[in-house]
Parts: C-alpha cells; sequence; structure tokens
C-alpha cells in the first residue's frame, strides 16, 4: 500500500501543484515586481525602485487604516474567542437541544460579507438612529458596527473548533481532578484551557488573519466613512489601486507590505501559541 501511494502520488498531487503555482505562486511573484514599477496595465510597467515604497508613507490614509485594523483585530480576536470558547463549554453540556443550538450559533458564517454588511447596516443604523446617529456619522459608531458584525459572524464557527476540542479532553482527567477535590473553576484553568490549546492555536489564527483581511463587511457596512476614517487595510489598498491615477503601484506595494506584515503575525502567532500545547 505504502508503494501504491508513493507510486501514484505525483499523478494526484501534480493537478494540485500547478493550480496553485498559476494561481498564486506566478501572481504572487508577478505583483511584488509590480510594486517596484510605475503602470496602468501589466504591458506598459516602468521599473521605478523603491518609489512606491516611499510613497507610501506619505499617505496619511494608510497609517491611519493601519492602527484602526491593527485596533480593530485585536479587539475582534479577544471578544470572538473568548465568546466562542464560553459557548462551546455551554454546548458542551448534556442537555436537549445542543444541536439546535449549535446550527443556530453557525448559521451565520454561511451569510456572505456584502449581505452580512448590508444587513447589519440597516439594523446598527435603526438602533443609533434613534439618538440622531449613523454608522457613517462617527468613526467610533462604526468601529463598534464592525466589530458586532465580525463578531456574530465567526463565534460560531469558532465554537465549532472549541467544541471539537472540549470533546477530545479525556474525562479522566475531570474524575481524577474531582477525586482530588478540584473545584469546577481549578478544572477549568488546570485542564480545560491547557488541553484545549490547540484549538485556541487555530481559532486565534484564524481570528487573526480574518481580522486583518476583513474587506467585504468594511465595504458594505461604513465603506471606509465617515472621512476614510473606517477605512481598513484592505480597503484603503483597492481604494488607492483603483480610486487614484498614477497610484497603481502605490496601492501594489501597500499590497506587498500588508502580505509580510500577515505572514509575520499569524507565524509569530502560532509559534507562541503551540509552544503552549499539552501533549495529551
Amino acid at each position: 500500500m505504502e508503494r501504491a501511494v508513493k507510486k501514484y502520488f505525483p499523478i494526484f498531487a501534480l493537478p494540485t501543484l500547478l493550480a496553485f503555482v498559476i494561481g498564486f505562486i506566478a501572481p504572487f511573484i508577478e505583483g511584488v515586481y509590480l510594486s517596484f514599477c510605475e503602470f496602468t496595465t501589466i504591458s506598459d510597467a516602468r521599473f521605478v525602485g523603491l518609489k512606491n515604497y516611499g510613497r507610501i508613507w506619505s499617505d496619511p490614509t494608510f497609517l491611519h487604516s493601519l492602527w484602526f485594523t491593527a485596533l480593530f483585530t485585536v479587539v475582534t480576536v479577544i471578544l470572538i474567542n473568548v465568546l466562542a470558547f464560553a459557548v462551546a463549554l455551554l454546548l458542551t453540556k448534556t442537555f436537549k437541544g445542543t444541536n439546535l443550538f449549535r446550527g443556530v450559533f453557525f448559521m451565520p458564517n454561511l451569510i456572505g460579507g456584502i449581505v452580512l454588511g448590508y444587513t447589519w447596516q440597516l439594523i446598527l443604523n435603526g438602533i443609533f438612529g434613534l439618538f440622531g446617529r449613523t454608522l457613517t456619522y462617527s468613526a467610533s459608531y462604526g468601529f463598534w458596527g464592525l466589530v458586532i458584525l465580525m463578531c456574530w459572524q465567526q463565534v460560531g464557527y469558532m465554537m465549532i473548533i472549541y467544541i471539537a476540542g472540549l470533546q477530545s479532553i479525556p474525562g479522566d482527567l475531570y474524575e481524577a481532578a474531582r477525586i482530588d477535590g478540584a473545584n469546577p473553576r481549578q478544572c477549568l484553568w488546570r485542564i480545560t484551557l491547557p488541553m484545549s490549546m490547540p484549538s485556541i492555536t487555530i481559532c486565534t489564527f484564524l481570528t487573526l488573519t480574518n481580522g486583518f483581511k476583513l474587506y467585504d463587511q468594511n465595504l458594505a457596512l461604513t465603506n471606509g466613512q465617515p472621512s476614510d476614517m473606517t477605512e481598513m487595510l484592505a480597503l484603503n489598498i483597492v481604494n488607492t489601486f483603483y480610486g487614484r491615477n498614477g497610484w497603481e503601484g502605490v496601492g501594489q506595494a501597500k499590497a506587498v507590505i500588508f502580505t509580510i506584515l500577515v505572514a509575520i503575525l499569524a507565524l509569530a502567532q502560532n509559534r507562541l501559541t503551540r509552544t503552549k500545547e499539552v501533549q495529551q
């Protein structure tokens, strides 16, 4: 069986590898090259060195969107993971209707980002409208509107991952802890959380990268308003590339910096949380 797998592995792996090279590796290399060029189309690209990267730091919208995205990501990573873990703890208890509740919490993740954005725009503008305000009136309203939307969409998905992790914890550990006199709080901190670290690693990675890459919901809910104060990095890159004549190369340079930043943060987080994992 092992010989057969090794023999036919290239046949099955080659189409996927080819698609990965064509759909990701080649465009990424081309994108890095274009970040050093001035262009309107790929065919008229003219190499200008680091000029585009220098122009980025003179653009105040980029720096603001960077800090806005970083703050948003920190808040959503904490809220989503705490809420998802709490819900998972509740829904791993043996009571009637747990599967129904799991389905209800998971359903928002099935809705597209644009639809979610416009739906929550109607809901939140209706709430804030009672006070004479809208999401586009204040950057703080827009920020917390995005946080609410993100939490509502992703808590259910992360909940499923946490439930799988909680159900994999051996029951013998809890039984031994109870015999030794441990109370529920001690069991949570000494058993449940350490043994759930693989799930925490995955969920933190997903929420971190999703927070930085958020685009659809930002576009639909606030579109960066008021005055680009709620514009996140992904939306800022798109607006730079398509909204400013002669700034296509700058938009591409922003995209390269964005990719490197997300990769560094994701790898650092993954390495940090994996060191906390407990071998079962």
